[in-house]
């Protein structure tokens, strides 16, 4: 049985921003999107879990996300987790390498890590990330959350594949190049 994948799947704008500073997603749900929405239903098809940080958790809350029973999601948080979580939302404090190794053992399709920055940044300096799919909106917003939390890191990538679509959005597909040890 192949291993499960964590794998980044995010839109970022050109200047390398996934929402405003404020969380706002304006800049992105505004865009008329083309059929087959880049590629995301087919993608939710090869999942059956998600990882967010906390932060991304409570933004997501407070924009009237639901979070069905069907949907597990997995939420990174060091505050003690709400009265009010849904049954399939499951608050994590164990550390990012050991929850990676459990859940790429157990049968079950990939997982999405879902962000934000800085959730995404400690799983990728814990070498938990397998692949990035970055949909490149055209567009700079200026400033805003980063894809990616700023630090000094070096990590490469493999191109799998690279697509192009009508609205002059890239969707770049990488594996993430795990050091040799």
């Amino acid at each position: 049985m192949p291993k499960r994948k964590i794998i980044v799947n995010v839109a970022t704008s050109v200047d390398g921003y996934v929402a405003r500073t404020d969380g706002n997603l304006d800049w992105l749900t505004r865009r008329p999107a083309p059929k087959g929405f880049y590629g995301l239903p087919k993608f939710s098809h090869s999942i059956d879990a998600k990882i967010l940080g906390r932060k991304t958790y409570d933004m997501s809350v407070k924009m009237g996300a639901t979070f069905s029973a069907d949907d597990l999601h997995y939420v990174f948080s060091r505050r003690t987790p709400p009265a009010s979580a849904p049954p399939a939302v499951h608050f994590v404090t164990e550390s990012i390498r050991s929850f990676a190794e459990r859940i790429r053992k157990q049968p079950g399709k990939n997982i999405w890590m879902m962000g934000g920055g800085e959730i995404i940044g400690s799983f990728l300096d814990e070498g938990a990330i397998d692949e990035f799919i970055v949909t490149v909106v055209p567009m700079f917003i200026g400033e805003g959350i980063h894809l990616i939390a700023p630090k000094n890191r070096e990590v490469a990538l493999r191109l799998l594949s690279s697509q192009r679509f009508s609205d002059g959005v890239i969707q770049l597909h990488y594996a993430v190049r795990q050091p040799k040890v």
